[in-house]
């Protein structure tokens, strides 16, 4: 049985197309129309109609009221999966950092216009940070949020916060766009992002993003800003970006 023709990098063309199109619903939020599916991917308006209908069928999209197509529901099972998947990668490594540190360590990815943390290392302390793997929060207001907007160009930046209230957790939240690019262009600039009080108050965590994760990762410390003002970053920041990177070639290397 054939499944499509053979692009020459050994990919079948259809479901590439079929990825892409998933990609781009994604993109937009989770919801389009095939117009618009058309002018953002070039491909033909009956190709577009026949894959997405196949989707539709499988329940990996939906078709709205308003005759606009939504992903499906089918997709949560995979993304849960693969979130455990990831969440089992990165536990050694986020093991390792927390060990040397003392410090919570996480892994967060972005998932639309949120972060959802998938892996977590627990800090030995009494007085520590806990955030529950599979939990939610607005990229906007953490370091793994920002550290993963500061990989993005800024026209993609601007359409994601777009999409979603900058609504502020502390008054030490950002709370625009602007501010915001201003700030991503320091992370880049220094190659680890910051959370000082702009979550919780009174929690401060570093994070760097995890280099060629194709749904955009970070991996973080964060603790009780008493102990965290103690941390070196001259020292850490080294660290977490050569455990990033080893991360990131085991994840390559899976693939």
């Amino acid at each position: 049985m054939t499944t499509g023709p053979q692009r020459a990098g050994g990919g079948v063309q259809s479901v590439e197309r079929t990825f892409e199109l998933l990609e781009l619903m994604a993109d937009s939020g989770g919801e389009v129309a095939l117009s618009d599916l058309a002018e953002q991917s070039g491909l033909p308006l009956p190709t577009i109609h026949r894959i997405i209908r196949t989707l539709v069928n499988n329940g990996y999209a939906r078709q709205q009221p308003s005759r606009r197509y939504a992903l499906g529901p089918r997709l949560i099972r995979l993304g849960e999966t693969a979130s455990r998947a990831l969440g089992s990668w990165a536990r050694p490594y986020l093991a390792e950092l927390t060990e040397i540190t003392g410090e919570s360590a996480n892994m967060a990815v972005l998932d639309g216009e949120q972060i959802v943390y998938v892996a977590q290392a627990p800090s030995p302390h009494s007085m520590r940070m806990f955030t529950e793997v599979g939990r939610r929060v607005d990229a906007h207001a953490t370091a793994v949020g920002k550290a993963v907007l500061a990989t993005m160009p800024a026209d993609e930046v601007a359409q994601l916060l777009a999409r979603t209230p900058m609504s502020p957790k502390t008054e030490n939240t950002i709370t625009t766009i602007e501010s915001m690019h201003e700030e991503l262009e320091r992370i880049r600039a220094r190659g680890y992002s910051i959370d000082d009080g702009e979550q919780e108050v009174g929690v401060r965590c570093f994070a760097v993003a995890v280099p060629g994760a194709p749904a955009g990762a970070a991996i973080s410390i964060s603790g009780p800003e008493a102990r965290m003002t103690r941390i070196s970053t001259d020292e850490v920041i080294p660290l977490m970006q050569r455990l990033a990177s080893s991360l990131s070639a085991e994840l390559s290397a899976s693939a």
